[in-house]
């Protein structure tokens, strides 16, 4: 799989080049498989990469019903961090951070992994104590976490309002340094060529319309190019799986579709090198390689499939982004995009067997799933491969639910929309 290297860039320029191999093979479906992955996204792939580089299963398909990179993993803020607040999160998301910082020499295919930190800021005591809380939680389980002071802040990112007048003064800060950003078209080509390379089939518009069945048991999937079997059917389709679970004859997930959006800026000169969220709305932000600035806030508000979003949530988060940076104010919008995202009830994600034999369920990302491809396709590999979940998934069933075993980092409840 090692092709990819400053030797190999400087021959094939030389060569016009004309000698580079397609990332990966456009191959056709099999009458049957190991195990079919419905879902070519972050999630997907990153499952077909473990389960073949970890668990030895290579005759695996992953079905994807448009083009590689064009659902969520491709419409995201790119943001990678790991400082949630309770055990069973932080210990995934950390797992997932150490896998991201080894990817771009696993895959040997450049994610463009940056640990530039992910600065967390607080505008009341509150809320200060609060992070001051979440990092003590952080530091308990060996993950990095620095509360800062204003005067930190402020030598740290200098391009902030931090003046007793601002709207929001800020009194400080809670910063993970490991966190950062990845490129995350990069990172769905990574982990297909990684796939393709161990004997995976990627199988690109090939929709699945029904699922096989024997009884109760799951046996395959029916699909836009025919018919496929396999023992083992794994679903990760992010915001649009209750439309496949309906597929299947299971009507009620605990999980909501909402559009989440993302914009980016014209170019501007280097100001700001870090990830930054405001604590008095929902907002984020970071500079790209690129010079624009990529930045997000809150739901659109309405369930929906729509990859768009509504004018009055642009309206809210520029507001949200000049209470930070007054200066920005002339800065010119270059587009946006949506994202169908799947809200759990608890905000926490779902990864696991069933809910029927012989099916497997990724899903209820809400807003952390970029951070989480690494982790979600090590331990849902696990959960398909041993048909038991990993120690670092076990918590993620789909059965919490009933049993009150919540899983609620932010502690708003059974609220989907919140999380």
């Amino acid at each position: 799989m090692r092709e990819y290297s400053a030797l190999s860039l400087i021959r094939n320029a030389f060569r016009g080049n004309t000698d580079w191999k397609p990332v990966w093979r456009k191959a056709e479906p099999k009458p049957a498989y190991d195990v079919i992955i419905v879902g070519g996204g972050g999630h997907g792939l990153s499952t077909a990469y473990y389960l073949a580089s970890e668990f030895g299963i290579t005759n695996v398909a992953v079905l994807e019903k448009g083009w590689l990179g064009s659902g969520n993993v491709g419409r995201n803020t790119t943001a990678v961090r790991s400082n949630y607040l309770l055990p069973e999160n932080n210990r995934f998301y950390e797992f997932s951070m150490d896998l991201w910082e080894n990817l771009s020499h696993e895959l040997n295919y450049n994610v463009m992994f940056s640990q530039r930190g992910c600065l967390n800021l607080a505008h009341t005591p509150a809320q200060l104590d609060d992070y001051a809380r979440r990092g003590n939680a952080l530091r308990h389980e060996g993950i990095d976490s620095e509360l800062m002071t204003p005067a930190e802040i402020a030598r740290e990112v200098p391009a902030l309002d931090m003046t007793r007048s601002a709207r929001f003064p800020i009194l400080g800060g809670l910063m993970q340094r490991s966190a950062g950003t990845a490129r995350h078209d990069a990172v769905a080509w990574g982990y297909a060529r990684g796939a393709d390379r161990l004997g995976v089939d990627i199988i690109e518009n090939c929709e699945v319309t029904g699922f096989l069945r024997d009884g109760d048991q799951v046996t395959g999937v029916q699909t836009s190019r025919g018919e496929i079997r396999a023992a083992k059917v794994a679903v990760a389709v992010a915001g649009h799986t209750g439309e496949v679970m309906k597929l299947a004859g299971i009507d009620r997930m605990p999980i909501e579709s909402q559009v989440l959006q993302a914009f980016v800026t014209e170019s501007l000169k280097p100001f700001l090198d870090t990830v930054l969220t405001f604590g008095m709305g929902h907002f984020y932000v970071a500079q790209s390689d690129k010079g624009g600035l990529i930045y997000g806030g809150a739901l659109d508000g309405y369930n929906s499939y729509a990859q768009r979003g509504n004018l009055p949530l642009v309206e809210e988060v520029m507001s949200e982004m000049l209470a930070l940076f007054p200066s920005l104010a002339s800065v010119r919008l270059l587009r946006s995009w949506g994202g169908v995202t799947d809200m759990s009830m608890d905000g926490s994600p779902i990864i696991t067997t069933g809910p029927l034999p012989g099916m497997y369920l990724n899903c209820g990302w809400c807003y952390g799933g970029f951070k989480a491809t690494p982790a979600s396709g090590f331990c849902f590999a696990h959960t398909i491969a041993r048909d038991e979940p990993h120690p670092l998934n076990a918590a993620f069933s789909l059965d919490r639910f009933h049993r009150g075993a919540v899983i609620d980092d932010k502690g708003q409840g059974a609220t989907p929309n919140l999380h």
